[in-house]
């Protein structure tokens, strides 16, 4: 029989904690300055970490798709997570009470739109020159479709979307409604402030999701 090999819990603990940094570093770096003119040197030495260590954590693409997750959730992102609706996030939106779980759910989505603007406008500016990102890109969206869908369900099952519409259809118009680019022209291009901006998300997910 093979020895089972001894899982350190404290060096576990030691690598999330380094690599929460380096994504940490990530996402502010290319936020900041974008994506082709942020390096894994300049990721390192903001990090406070060796080079080797920010290569040893993935490639340049790997680390903004991840630092996108991570920023998103806040869990120590991962370039693959499973979407948010089969994870251990956002459980204060799934305790709310049906009368209020439409302003924690804008709460909760506007949130974290808030943290990623700037890095989602990265994003898709390094989506446009670097294949790698492009099909993490890819992945991300579908995952994202994935929760809007669950959304669309779990606002169903709670008797509040009364649309006569097909789910896929409706789920696809929240994706669009409540994307990190809506946030993007709203807020940062018009001026709204975050409020405002959740108390439009609010109005029109009663007026296009909820009403008959």
């Amino acid at each position: 029989m093979t020895p089972r090999a001894y899982v350190s819990p404290l060096r576990t603990a030691q690598a999330a904690a380094t690599r929460r940094r380096i994504l940490e570093a990530a996402a502010e770096l290319f936020a900041r300055d974008g994506y082709a003119a942020t390096s894994l040197a300049a990721l390192a030495e903001e990090a406070g970490v060796s080079l080797e260590t920010v290569k040893a954590n993935g490639p340049k693409s790997s680390l903004i798709l991840a630092a996108f997750d991570q920023t998103f959730t806040g869990e120590v992102g991962d370039a693959d997570a499973a979407p948010i609706h089969e994870r251990n996030v956002g459980t204060s939106v799934r305790e709310a009470s049906d009368a209020e779980f439409l302003r924690a759910w804008v709460e909760f989505v506007t949130g974290a739109n808030e943290r990623i603007s700037r890095l989602w406008i990265a994003l898709l500016d390094a989506s446009m020159g670097d294949a790698a990102v492009a099909k993490g890109l890819e992945g991300l969206q579908e995952r994202r479709r994935s929760d809007y869908r669950a959304s669309i369900a779990e606002f169903r099952a709670r008797g509040l979307a009364k649309r006569a519409a097909d789910d896929e259809q409706l789920a696809a118009s929240l994706l669009f409604l409540a994307s990190p680019s809506g946030y993007v022209q709203l807020v940062l291009d018009a001026g709204w402030s975050l409020e405002q901006y959740q108390d439009w998300l609010v109005d029109t997910v009663e007026r296009t999701i909820f009403t008959p």
